[in-house]
């Protein structure tokens, strides 16, 4: 999988691609990626990327003409021609413009880039983009929370990070992606080959439960007896319990979408019956 990023600054991404899953991606040749400076393709010599908006109003806007070119350096066509010329092939190119007004970023849409070969990340900056760029070449606008960054570049980051850890080949664990927050359902993960019981559930579109480690205590506070056990069966019911009070006191808004099974519903009424 490759990503090509277009910036007024370039040098933002170094330290992140230097460190961490990311550079051993990069290393190992699981991912690719291609950072390109924006004002490359600029002609005066000012090397002007914004203008003022038409109709007045604060701040600048990223003109049209220099977007579009350093799309068309990358190989891509306005997006009308480009799924016509990609209509019989698996996974076109995908353009995403990071943007506050974009649609929010979920591990549900990550897990869709991560089956495209290449995605191109438009960062924004100052006002905006040219609509007119959105409009012509852009697949989705995404943005990464209810809150104004200075520019598109730490939402690319995130979107590059959340998107190729979920590559064949890049977290140390295969599974590491299924028992996680926002994690797949039960049915669609493998049952365990080694006929050892699981003692974790998918999360089906909830929050992570709990994380304990070694010392068994800390700071006055013991770990669960319950993970102390063995018994995995029972171990993988604490999970599912703390998943759903997880979600509910941080993330209620989650439970409408996840895969709840008949015993999480009643569990979960459960727990808003203990609430005051």
């Amino acid at each position: 999988m490759r990503f090509e990023i277009v910036t007024i600054f370039p040098g933002f991404f170094a330290g992140i691609f230097e460190n961490g899953i990311l550079r051993r991606a990069l290393a190992e040749r699981l991912v690719s990626v291609g950072v390109h400076d924006l004002r490359a393709f600029t002609h005066d010599r000012h090397r002007t990327v914004d203008d003022r908006p038409f109709g007045g109003g604060e701040g600048m806007v990223l003109k049209p003409e220099p977007l579009a070119e350093a799309l068309a350096s990358l190989g891509i066509e306005p997006k009308a021609e480009r799924h016509a010329s990609n209509a019989a092939q698996a996974g076109p190119p995908q353009v995403v413009l990071l943007s506050a007004q974009g649609r929010p970023f979920t591990q549900a849409l990550a897990r869709e880039l991560a089956a495209v070969d290449r995605v191109v990340l438009v960062c924004g900056r100052y006002e905006g983009v040219d609509e007119r760029i959105n409009q012509l070449y852009c697949d989705m606008e995404l943005s990464i929370g209810d809150y104004v960054l200075s520019g598109g570049e730490l939402a690319a980051a995130v979107v590059v990070d959340a998107t190729m850890r979920l590559l064949p080949g890049v977290l140390g664990n295969e599974a590491s992606g299924d028992f996680e927050s926002f994690g797949v359902a039960d049915a669609e993960i493998a049952a365990a080959e080694d006929g050892v019981p699981r003692s974790q559930h998918g999360a089906g579109g909830l929050l992570d439960y709990p994380h304990y480690t070694r010392p068994a205590e800390f700071g006055g506070l013991r770990v669960p007896e319950t993970l102390l056990n063995g018994d995995h069966a029972e171990i993988r019911r604490w999970r599912r319990e703390q998943q759903l009070r997880k979600t509910l006191a941080n993330r209620p808004d989650l439970l409408e979408g996840a895969a709840l099974s008949k015993e999480d519903k009643k569990l979960l009424e459960a727990i808003r019956g203990e609430r005051p």
